[in-house]
């Protein structure tokens, strides 16, 4: 059975394939004029993107999925650390990035962006020991976070700060625990995940969110962005990504 988790508000090595169903040429930039929309993301996002088993499952999984449906196409799901998503769009090699992903300003020259899909819940990990209170503690600290995600807008915006990306969540957290760092701030959900049993940590009771989620394309393909767009739009309105969300998180 599906662990819920609980979120106050609204949130890529390649090293194999899951295919969702089907598989089909890769030579076009818009899906729609294809069979297979090509899904680049990072399984190690959970509840976002991440295996159950040998499958690629998650709310960014599902959501491609229905994008797919809404175009009358198949999904192809890609797993590959997040700093090769990008290259992988701008190759032609995929078609949509999706990973918890936010439209950062530092990334605005390496994809396009859909409109937001979901905002997410940003939580900031410490040392059990801390004194610290809020984020802003840690404006002249270095925090990790991991690359692509959310929690590189907030940690960039602290004046002074230093921001170390990482391939995953689990990767900063340990670098914390190994104290190369002073803190990581990432999605509330992945937070409580990965400090689940860990007493040597804890997460600041601060809550505050970060921009939405949104999907990445290939630089200048404003076709298939208008696709995604309209699709997304379509799946939002008709409440697809609440269901899809509210199978993974229980909003509070």
């Amino acid at each position: 059975m599906m662990r819920k988790k609980k979120l106050s508000g609204w949130m890529m090595c390649v090293c194999t394939a899951a295919v969702i169903c089907g598989c089909g040429s890769k030579d076009f930039k818009n899906p729609s004029r294809g069979e297979t929309l090509v899904m680049a993301t990072n399984a190690y996002m959970e509840p976002y993107s991440y295996y159950a088993e040998d499958q690629i499952v998650g709310i960014d999984v599902e959501i491609a999925q229905a994008i797919a449906d809404k175009l009358g196409m198949e999904l192809e799901v890609r797993n590959m650390e997040l700093d090769s998503v990008f290259d992988e769009l701008n190759a032609g090699r995929a078609h949509i990035g999706m990973a918890g992903i936010n439209a950062a300003e530092e990334h605005l020259e390496d994809a396009d962006f859909s409109d937001p899909y979901m905002r997410i819940e940003q939580a900031v990990i410490v040392d059990a020991d801390s004194e610290a209170a809020a984020v802003s503690d840690f404006s002249d600290g270095l925090i990790g976070v991991p690359a692509g995600a959310a929690g590189e807008i907030v940690a960039s915006d602290l004046p002074g700060a230093q921001v170390r990306s990482y391939d995953s969540g689990a990767d900063a957290v340990q670098a914390l625990l190994n104290d190369t760092i002073d803190a990581v701030i990432l999605d509330r959900t992945s937070a409580e995940e990965l400090t689940e049993g860990t007493e040597e940590l804890k997460i600041l009771e601060e809550a505050f969110a970060a921009r939405g989620c949104s999907i990445a394309v290939a630089k200048g393909n404003e076709e298939l962005l208008d696709d995604v767009d309209k699709a997304l739009d379509a799946i939002i309105a008709d409440g697809t990504v609440f269901r899809i969300t509210n199978k993974y998180i229980t909003a509070e």
